[in-house]
């Protein structure tokens, strides 16, 4: 995800991001997930997802009701692991309620007596757990699922859940994400679920660490298109008018990164390096207008294939929106823009399109183990835009970078330091600039040369994994051939911020109080 650069004071507010969707009639959604991830630490006292087989006679006991991250304890959920959600969405009106179903198939990794779905909002009809009634109670943000007989450890279920969703729902929050969750746009709608929004959308495994494929089946009236993550694999016109369209993900993602728009769009494609398919996904009165932007991305991929290695995906593409909320946003294989930013400045739009492609390696690929790992992942994306436009006749990214550490004090004693973030202060600016700056420190450490090094072998060895800070200092001693920890731990936590390498003129502002 990106915001707009503040060079003085902390970022509160990101850059605009939108989707056209648009519903002349009714449109049917189905979408199929996969899972099979590693899944952060569950709290003491709870079985662990994915643990062995059960000793004989296991008592059942319920699911944890999270996996246990310290800043939201109740996301995620313990005692089972999805292996494949298929959601069917009746799809009427922008900002009108449609009959939804959620099938999730999993497997129990302890005796269940109950278990819990991240669910929130919407409009509750039944669940069914392999086909016989289940009780429910709805706690919060929980579903709490009491199958009609207990589940044994390892064994294969199904869950079934009928609802009827509100494309209305959206939760706000005082950082650079802003509004979340359902997008409405004047004729359809999108998906910006970061960072926990998706329980709002469907019953949902929500964590960033838990990933799996999707199957996206999306019926739209005539004249309209829908557009998802990944590839699309057919598009059928049905006797009614409509058209069924078929994506799949292909590869897994967190939920917070499902895209999925219905509007008047025109998908373009390109190609990219070593033939990647490039699609977009544009408003048909922009693409003209767009395309000089767009036509970039093949030249962004380049770039960054030379400092992280091979795009780890099978495709990519920009959705182009239209809506008032204001962030852009690494949806995997799918970034969404805001149609103003690709309007104005090639600076401005360079830097949010190169952002949301570095997450791609960064964020996408290799998923933050607990959300106080984000500076992983936003703290890389924003270090290479900023290198990428400083090459490009863009800022200059030494000037942005001693700004940043003029401030990096006020920012820890206002949001926490790079490691440290609040619930509250996770998206702010020194998730952004501030913990660019901890990269930027561990290149003028280490050198240039060893610093390419590390970050090769940071997305190349967790590809596709889930990986924390203690891992990433930990791979970066390796490479570097020296213990970093002492290093990286004051960059990382506390609450000042330690001399820069190799500017000793470089100084810290003193702090504020509110």
């Amino acid at each position: 995800m990106d915001t707009t650069p503040a060079v003085r004071r902390p970022l509160r507010a990101a850059l605009a991001l939108t989707g056209a969707a648009g519903v002349a009639g009714a449109a049917v959604f189905a979408v199929t997930v996969l899972s099979g991830e590693d899944r952060a630490p569950v709290r003491p006292g709870h079985p662990a997802p994915g643990a062995s087989a059960h000793p004989a006679g296991e008592a059942p006991a319920p699911g944890a009701r999270g996996i246990g991250d310290p800043l939201f304890p109740l996301d995620g959920n313990g005692g089972y692991t999805v292996r494949r959600y298929t959601l069917d969405f009746d799809w009427r009106a922008p900002r009108t309620p449609f009959p939804a179903t959620a099938t999730i198939s999993a497997t129990a990794t302890q005796a269940l007596s109950r278990f819990d779905l991240d669910f929130a909002g919407n409009t509750l009809r039944s669940v069914t757990v392999d086909g016989a009634p289940a009780r429910t109670v709805r706690d919060g943000d929980e579903l709490v699922v009491t199958p009609a007989r207990p589940l044994a450890r390892g064994r294969a279920f199904t869950v079934r859940v009928a609802y009827t969703a509100d494309p209305t729902q959206r939760r706000h929050r005082d950082d650079a994400i802003q509004d979340y969750g359902w997008v409405p746009t004047a004729d359809g709608t999108l998906l910006s679920p970061q960072p926990d929004g998706a329980k709002m959308i469907f019953p949902v495994d929500d964590h960033p660490s838990l990933r799996a494929p999707f199957t996206f089946h999306v019926t739209t009236p005539p004249g309209l298109t829908a557009a998802a993550n990944g590839r699309l694999v057919e598009r059928v016109r049905q006797p009614d008018g409509r058209t069924r369209w078929t994506y799949d993900s292909e590869q897994p993602l967190a939920a917070q990164l499902v895209q999925l728009a219905i509007g008047k769009f025109t998908l373009t494609r390109s190609t990219g390096p070593h033939g990647l398919p490039v699609r977009d996904v544009v408003p048909t009165d922009l693409v003209g207008d767009t395309e000089a932007y767009r036509s970039l991305t093949p030249d962004h991929l380049a770039w960054l294939e030379q400092r992280l290695g091979p795009y780890p995906f099978r495709r990519y593409g920009v959705l182009v929106g239209e809506s008032d909320l204001p962030v852009a946003l690494e949806t995997q294989s799918l970034s969404v823009l805001p149609s103003a930013d690709l309007l104005g400045d090639r600076v401005a739009a360079e830097r949010n399109l190169v952002h949301e492609l570095t997450h791609h390696w960064t964020g996408d690929s290799v998923a933050i183990r607990r959300w106080s790992d984000l500076w992983l992942s936003e703290g890389h994306a924003r270090f290479y835009e900023l290198l990428y436009s400083d090459t490009h006749g863009g800022v200059d990214m030494e000037g942005m970078m001693r700004s940043a550490y003029e401030q990096h004090d006020q920012w820890r004693h206002d949001d926490g330091a790079p490691a440290e973030p609040t619930a509250s202060s996770l998206f702010r600016q020194m998730r952004y600039d501030g913990s660019a700056l901890v990269l930027y420190a561990l290149r003028e450490k280490v050198g240039e040369g060893t610093f390419e090094r590390i970050e090769r072998s940071w997305v190349t060895t967790y590809q596709g994994r889930v990986a924390g800070t203690r891992d990433f200092v930990r791979l970066a001693s390796k490479v570097a051939g020296e213990d970093l920890t002492p290093f990286l731990t004051p960059w990382l936590y506390g609450a000042h911020t330690p001399p820069m390498p190799g500017h000793p003129d470089w100084q810290v502002d003193p702090v504020e109080e509110d």
